[in-house]
């Protein structure tokens, strides 16, 4: 158990793709002593890194899903996950940076801040992670850091300041110079795990002084002290520490290091600041959510000796069973100790207890607040929270964006069809952004996610992991119906059959909702209806949302009050009221002139400038409206809105019309209504499968 909380870090490391993440997760082990050797993403060598664990992460060189390990460093413990920079796997991030206190944000050196650092960006500031930001890849050709932190300004609104300057750049990229120490680091023997400090070479020493009074002003606006020591010319290295750290926590700094995690250039100075800026549990507040007082926000402390509270984010179903990876936020936990799940009142006992290490995992004994563990053979769902029994408290959860795009999968076999049941139930327990669903009327398996690559991998696994082999159809979109005006309805539901009928009359009217997908207003006066028929009509119009008239999508951004009605004193039942709601429903629906919305994405091409034309055509013909264009040397940058129906197939096309130098990214912008003449196409093909 970890006694001293100040020693502790929980860190992440988040990029754009191929900005180096793994790679520089891969120096960290290394270079704290926790792996012996340095293998590649992508491995030549067949061993591929320890973070990559999974097979097709090894074949594809990409990180799938996020794993977690611990290292120590100078007397710290550390513990890290390494998350997937793409887009289609950002629960990954989501759930990580929702349960850590600090984060490490990889840019590249050549292409700066990209459509994925924006995003990751985006989820840091939801979750409020102070951050580090680490300009990697200095080695390569056209490598410009000080521009990375010009765009750290423009694009993202940091207030970055450079603590290091680079010691020469592309093939002559050989260490760093320390602004706050004033010397040159180098990094010397066959894997850099010397530091050698020498003297700043004189024609660096202007450009080094000039950086440096950049740091100490910016810096300065965060300590008083260091502002007096200005002025006095008295300033201490631990002064200059202490202000970036305020900086830092207070999420308004973000100090800036530089290196090359491939070339093993200045991990070890990056190690140094996750240490000395970034918070340590005790340092960041926490709230839960008291569910026996009204859901008022209570403060938790990382103390040990309090009643346990912990959130699990993120499950992996193992061959031995459910691993579950859970954040202590107060109090301590214990082999055999039993918890409690606060959203089920379910208790278990803590059979097994483990630190993660990539795939790999270490039994231990207790675990206490601020700590990252895992618990085996506990069943519970993602941001479900447990506590010790004595209180009755639940963490936020984490957001989880909808999936837009599913696919039919059927299985080939009889034994195909009993190992896809097994995939799916797992699959969907582990990634909350992965669904599936049968379809009534077709009879098909519909799984649903975040993209094409997002589905590719789940279908991938199915077949490797658990020899499931399926065929798959065209994809689908999920488009949705909403309406356009205000509709008045007034229905009468009425059925003899001997004895006992049914009779419900509702009245009001639907229009249109500006935010969210569904409300209900009750303005009945006078008993019209009595109230314990209200939610009855409630839950009838919501079994119409299911499915509109139009294309058989689901409704949304319907606001529904009823205002009048009237019930009979023997007839009327929950279930009249609810066939009353649905006729009332359907009769307005026609005469509130329903449309078809589709997905819209936003699709971030990277490209050599000479293929920017090529590339403007491809997204136009795509029915995409072009937001920016940017030209940055020899590269462009072009952000469009394209619907999601349009977009498959685009890597193909892509590729050839750019000879393969161009890559793209595309994440869910919104809904907006479908043209007319493609509307009508999409309705009548509904139809048709009807």
């Amino acid at each position: 158990m970890i006694k001293d909380l100040s020693k502790l870090r929980n860190i992440g490391i988040s990029a754009h793709i191929d900005s180096g993440k793994t790679t520089l997760t891969e120096r960290i082990l290394f270079y704290t002593r926790r792996i012996h050797a340095i293998h590649e993403v992508r491995g030549k060598d067949g061993v591929g890194a320890k973070m990559d664990s999974m097979e097709l992460e090894k074949e594809r060189g990409i990180t799938i899903q996020s794993a977690a390990t611990y290292c120590e460093w100078k007397g710290h413990f550390i513990n890290i996950i390494d998350t997937p920079g793409h887009v289609d796997f950002t629960i990954e991030v989501e759930r990580s940076l929702r349960v850590l206190d600090g984060a490490i944000l990889v840019l590249c050196a050549v292409g700066g801040v990209q459509s994925q650092s924006v995003t990751v960006d985006r989820q840091m500031k939801r979750y409020n992670v102070p951050r580090i930001a680490f300009i990697n890849k200095c080695d390569r050709t056209g490598a410009d850091p000080f521009k990375v932190v010009e765009q750290l300004r423009t694009k993202l609104g940091h207030t970055p300041v450079l603590v290091q300057i680079p010691l020469g750049l592309e093939s002559e990229h050989n260490g760093v110079v320390d602004l706050i120490r004033m010397k040159a680091l180098t990094f010397e023997g066959p894997n850099g795990e010397e530091v050698v400090e020498r003297d700043i070479p004189a024609d660096l020493l202007p450009l080094a002084e000039e950086k440096r009074e950049e740091l100490l002003d910016t810096a300065s606006l965060f300590s008083d002290e260091l502002t007096e020591a200005i002025l006095e010319d008295r300033v201490t290295e631990d002064l200059v520490h202490e202000a970036i750290r305020r900086g830092t926590l207070s999420l308004e700094l973000t100090p800036v290091f530089l290196g090359s995690a491939y070339k093993n250039k200045a991990v070890q100075p990056l190690l140094d600041a996750v240490v000395r800026y970034l918070p340590s549990p005790p340092d960041i507040p926490n709230t839960a959510l008291d569910l026996e007082g009204e859901e008022k926000e209570v403060p938790l402390q990382a103390a040990p000796d309090l009643p346990l509270v912990m959130l699990a984010f993120k499950l992996e179903v193992t061959r031995y069973g459910q691993l579950t990876y859970v954040r202590i936020y107060q109090g301590s936990i214990h082999k055999g100790s039993t918890i409690v799940n606060s959203r089920t009142g379910k208790v278990s006992k803590v059979g097994r207890l483990a630190r993660m290490h990539a795939d790999e995992m270490e039994d231990i004994e207790s675990a206490a607040a601020g700590d990252i563990v895992a618990l085996f053979g506990i069943d519970c769902a993602s941001g479900d929270t447990f506590t010790d029994g004595s209180c009755k408290l639940s963490m936020s959860s984490i957001h989880v964006p909808e999936p837009v795009i599913s696919l039919a999968v059927k299985p080939k076999d009889k034994k195909a069809e009993m190992n896809l049941s097994k995939a799916l139930t797992r699959f969907t327990k582990e990634d909350p952004t992965f669904r599936t669903y049968l379809d009534e009327e077709t009879g098909e398996t519909i799984i649903c996610g975040m993209g094409e690559l997002h589905l590719d991998v789940y279908i991938e696994r199915m077949r490797r992991e658990y020899k499931a082999d399926v065929e798959t159809g065209q994809p689908k979109v999920a488009y949705r119906e909403t309406i356009t005006r205000r509709a008045d309805f007034d229905y009468t539901h009425k059925k003899q059959t001997g004895g006992a009928g049914q009779f419900g009359r509702v009245a009001g009217f639907i229009e249109p909702l500006e935010e969210g997908d569904y409300e209900f207003v009750n303005q009945i006066t006078g008993g019209v209806i009595p109230q314990e028929f209200i939610p009855s009509c409630d839950k009838g119009f919501q079994a119409c949302l299911k499915k509109g008239s139009l294309a058989k999508c689901p409704v949304v951004g319907v606001r529904v009050t009823i205002n009048d009605g009237a019930t009979h004193p023997v007839d009327s039942s929950d279930l009249a009221f609810q066939q009353a709601a649905i006729g009332a429903f359907r009769q307005a629906y026609e005469k509130a002139n329903p449309i078809l919305m589709e997905p819209v994405m936003r699709v971030v091409v990277e490209t050599p400038s000479e293929y920017q034309g090529a590339v403007l055509g491809t997204l136009n013909q795509r029915r995409g409206i072009i937001v920016s264009t940017a030209e940055d040397g020899n590269f462009s940058v072009i952000e469009a809105e394209v619907p999601l129906s349009e977009m498959f197939g685009y890597s193909t096309v892509l590729r050839s019309s750019t000879q393969g130098k161009a890559e793209f990214t595309m994440e869910f912008a919104r809904y907006n209504p479908v043209p007319k003449g493609i509307a009508e196409e999409i309705i009548r093909q509904r139809q048709k499968e009807e």
